[in-house]
């Protein structure tokens, strides 16, 4: 299980993104970037949260932590926003919260070298996952005291969003083609040999654990959030044996810097480097 923390004051949103997330302060004196039940993408972005991100951790990936945090929504009271009042006041309860990395940067690849074994592992993870948001566009990576984190895993097992077609869903290839670490010849080889062992029926079964039960309740088709949990187990259990033979790298489809917003990169408008990067521990 996650650890459980309180949200104690909501500092400030983050206004990149759809669904709005904002930096809090919890009763552990820890900061972290809170996802909310109550944003538009609903309680399945952060199931793929704890999944991925808790599997990612577990196969010896960057990952900052992961927390459940309760939220009062009258700690939003002084929020000027009222987009960002409402979308308090609907997700009062558990919501996720994830360590935030102060003083971390964006992930820029002509700023940051990659080795291909840890690119390898990256695009192997991605490719078991199907993480669709991890392009030259938007890389969802931070560097911390010079290591590489990875963020943001909302936008994976897109399988999850319509049971009925999941299997042939996960069955279908991963194009790495813009991920933002093909640049670095990623050794997928090697990252499976190493990897796809270590993803079991025992270790799924640990991740999705980790996912609240009323994340989980009321699913179509499922009678238990336990049926339902295997079910988000099975096709990552199947991906894993295969997937490295089924990840296409083509050429990018765009050549050049990425065009991921300037608080990502850490770069101004004019390509300077920024102040400051996006998410992120104590």
């Amino acid at each position: 299980m996650l650890r459980e923390v309180v949200a104690t004051r909501y500092v400030t949103p983050l206004r990149e993104g759809g669904s709005l997330p904002g930096i809090v302060e919890a009763d552990d004196l820890g900061t972290y970037v809170m996802k909310f039940t109550g944003a538009g993408q609903g309680r399945k972005t952060l199931v793929a949260e704890v999944v991925c991100g808790e599997l990612g951790r577990r196969l010896g990936l960057r990952v900052p932590e992961l927390v459940t945090m309760q939220l009062d929504p009258v700690i939003g009271l002084s929020e000027p926003d009222e987009e960002v009042q409402e979308l308090l006041k609907a997700s009062g309860g558990l919501n996720l919260g994830m360590d935030y990395l102060p003083g971390s940067i964006g992930f820029d690849p002509l700023a940051y070298e990659v080795g291909p074994e840890e690119a390898g592992r990256v695009v192997w993870f991605d490719a078991l996952i199907n993480n669709v948001d991890r392009s030259w566009r938007n890389p969802n990576m931070l560097v911390w005291h010079g290591d590489l984190y990875l963020i943001d895993h909302g936008a994976t097992m897109i399988w999850h969003h319509n049971w009925p077609t999941a299997q042939a869903s996960a069955a279908k290839p991963y194009n790495a083609s813009d991920h933002a670490l093909a640049p670095f010849s990623p050794d997928v080889a090697a990252a499976a040999a190493a990897l796809a062992p270590l993803v079991t029926e025992d270790l799924l079964a640990e991740v999705t654990a980790a996912v609240p039960d009323e994340w989980l309740v009321d699913e179509p088709g499922f009678a238990t959030t336990g049926e339902l949990r295997r079910a988000y187990a099975a096709p990552l259990l199947a991906r894993a044996a295969t997937i490295h033979e089924r990840i296409v790298m083509d050429a990018p489809t765009r050549k050049g810097l990425s065009r991921a917003p300037g608080w990502l990169t850490g770069r101004s408008d004019d390509g300077a480097r920024g102040p400051r990067g996006r998410e992120g521990g104590r």
